[in-house]
């Protein structure tokens, strides 16, 4: 089985999600790790995506007679 591929989308607004927490807590080593986790969040969201593969399908979808 392939590798799921988060969306760029989905990854920024876990960053997002991170750093705002990480500003409404006053524990600073907590708050460090969160900035850290979003920073990998973002790294991630700003990696190359691969393109899809127009042959893929759906696995209920049955293969058209050639």
């Amino acid at each position: 089985m392939g590798k799921a591929v988060l969306s760029r989308r989905y990854l920024t607004r876990q960053a997002s999600a991170l750093i705002k927490f990480a500003k409404s807590i006053d524990n600073p080593e907590l708050a460090a790790v969160l900035v850290d986790r979003a920073a990998d969040f973002k790294e991630k969201a700003d990696e190359k995506m691969p393109a899809p593969n127009p042959n893929l399908q759906a696995s209920d979808v049955e293969p058209s007679p050639d």
